[in-house]
């Protein structure tokens, strides 16, 4: 990445776009020195062009290390896609109680979809012990009257 800030988000921007447009082999261009420097947008982009062999050749352990990077940043979005990959068992080892900490992360910042994701856990005692009060709780604080 240049020093020119101006000509970083430009860059930024045009990576974003990219990836937006499915231009996933100029995305990751653009993107991957955003994700070296840490940027958690371009991470997490980078960890689903990896994911999914996205104008990248597919490959499981770089799509979690970009995954992770951007969820420990409190990247909200990144924490739902690694605790979906724990859930399914998508390029990591299948692991529920570990996708529950990871929901939980991304559900404590208000995303709606890990708030009704943990509570089809605990409604199912899916990787947590069953708790249909907090199944319903969950459900209410993702918008679903319960």
């Amino acid at each position: 990445m240049s020093d020119n800030s101006a000509n970083d988000t430009i860059d930024f921007a045009s990576g974003m776009s990219a990836f937006e447009a499915k231009h996933f082999s100029r995305a990751a261009q653009l993107l991957s020195p955003f994700a070296s420097e840490g940027n958690p947008e371009a991470q997490h982009r980078l960890a689903i062009m990896y994911q999914n062999g996205l104008g990248l050749a597919q490959h499981d352990g770089l799509a979690v290390r970009w995954m992770r990077a951007a969820a420990e940043q409190g990247y909200p979005i990144a924490q739902h896609g690694l605790g979906f990959m724990y859930l399914e068992g998508e390029c990591v080892e299948k692991d529920p109680a570990l996708a529950v900490e990871w929901f939980q992360k991304a559900a404590d910042q208000g995303l709606v979809g890990s708030l009704t994701t943990l509570a089809m856990m605990y409604e199912e005692g899916n990787g947590i012990e069953q708790d249909l009060d907090k199944a319903n709780e969950l459900y209410r604080a993702a918008g679903f009257d319960r």
